[in-house]
């Protein structure tokens, strides 16, 4: 079983590259005759890191249970296998750095229970280019959430202790690509083609079967659906109420949630963008699970262009739907169905 999970990993689990600006503190800000360290060259397997700049200069180490976008999982020393004069890596290196060492370390930070469908995607913290050429070679590797998108998202909590359910908070509304399929979270007022309703435990036990998850799922979504909107009747506004379910992969890893949702009935040409909100305006406010489920988008390539699975020739494919999710690298099965409110 562990060995086809680290072939999910290859396949599904990596993410961009992120480069530690060179210095020892925040790029350009310190004044100090004792200069700072940046804690992400101090950093160990259990911390987490958080910035809110593109450069990362701001990177600071903070809680795992407050939000961040890191959590390291190990220190690598990548000095015995490249020279001082090595040129410094491209994407398609750092992927190979990344399965070479970073999954497997991450693997066994999680006690080897990975959910390869699941909300985490495994990463190198490495230097910068500048830092390279002057030597560095260390890298972090960590666990990080991203969006169906690429664009990297907040995390709560560690991950050794969460459920790795791929699900969000409700009023959560998820974008459109190009392409017509699931982008990241954007506000509901702008084109998106699902906004989450609610989120479901689904029953300890023996791994249920597509037929039974859909089963409770169905009658959960419908009832939560109607809560949600206040009963609205959401046929004739053209939306249907859809949820996920768990592939036998994640169960085993643990993950028992799945997302309810609503979307636009779908077309010969894929999913179908709508704006606003089907939320019952008079409704108290929502309150979201403690910790949160990710909610907040980080700003797009914060780390680089996405390394997209297609660019890895090992393991395994995953289970691939036409109609809602983290597009075919993560996606477990879904089902929609129309609601009459």
């Amino acid at each position: 079983m562990i060995g086809a999970f680290v072939g999910a990993f290859a396949l599904l689990g990596l993410s961009a590259f992120t480069s530690l600006p060179l210095g020892g503190g925040a790029a350009g800000t310190s004044h100090s005759t004792t200069p700072s360290v940046n804690p992400a060259f101090t950093a160990k397997a259990g911390d987490c890191l958080d910035w809110k700049r593109e450069d990362l200069s701001d990177l600071t180490l903070v809680d795992c249970a407050k939000e961040h976008l890191f959590e390291v999982t190990d220190v690598v020393d990548l000095g015995p296998e490249y020279a001082k004069d090595a040129p410094w890596p491209d994407a398609t290196g750092w992927q190979q750095i990344n399965e070479k060492h970073c999954a497997k370390a991450s693997l066994d930070y999680l006690s080897g229970k990975f959910d390869p469908f699941g909300k985490y995607t495994v990463g190198p913290l490495n230097p910068s280019e500048a830092s390279w050429k002057e030597g560095g070679r260390t890298v972090r590797c960590g666990l990080q959430v991203a969006g169906p998108g690429g664009a990297l998202l907040r995390a709560f909590g560690s991950a050794r202790a969460q459920d790795q359910s791929d699900v969000y908070d409700a009023t959560v509304c998820l974008g459109i690509t190009p392409a017509r399929s699931v982008g990241d979270p954007v506000p509901c007022a702008e084109p998106h083609t699902f906004e989450i309703v609610g989120v479901v435990p689904l029953p300890e036990g023996d791994f249920p079967k597509p037929e039974k998850q859909d089963e409770i799922m169905s009658a959960e979504c419908a009832r939560i659906a109607t809560e949600y909107t206040g009963g609205a009747d959401l046929k004739a506004k053209g939306r249907i109420v859809t949820w996920d379910t768990r592939a036998v992969e994640s169960w085993t890893a643990g993950s028992r949630k799945a997302n309810c949702k609503v979307g636009a009935a779908p077309d010969e040409g894929g999913l179908v963008a709508w704006t606003g909100s089907v939320r019952n305006p008079d409704a108290p406010p929502p309150t979201t699970a403690n910790p949160p489920q990710t909610t907040a988008v980080q700003q797009s390539e914060a780390t680089g262009a996405p390394l997209h699975p297609s660019t890895s020739a090992t393991g395994s494919a995953p289970p691939t739907t036409t109609s809602s999710g983290r597009t075919t690298t993560s996606q477990p099965t879904t089902t929609t169905t129309e609601a009459d409110g």
